[in-house]
């Protein structure tokens, strides 16, 4: 068994994902391994989907996706119910 566990930060690489790895970062002891993981790469992204990423940025600890990130991210209908695809009146 390994002596650290792992967070993995699922990011795009904007001010938003970067301010959230240091936030994450700040809080994670030395007992974490901690990997930012760029959504770019097709592999990252299977990885992503494999976990249930919807939205970024996301966080999995020690393999899990943090229950604050599996809100599943954009939803068509909820946009739609948003005004989505419906002009001003």
């Amino acid at each position: 068994m390994s002596s650290k566990r792992k967070i993995e930060i699922f990011s795009a690489g904007c001010f938003v994902c970067e301010t959230f790895v240091a936030q994450v970062r700040e809080e994670a002891c030395p007992s974490f391994e901690i990997s930012v993981l760029d959504m770019k790469s097709p592999e990252v992204a299977v990885r992503a989907k494999q976990l249930g990423v919807g939205s970024l940025p996301s966080v999995a600890i020690d393999g899990v996706l943090a229950r604050c990130c599996t809100s599943g991210g954009l939803d068509m209908a909820v946009l739609k119910e948003a005004g989505l695809g419906r002009p001003v009146q």
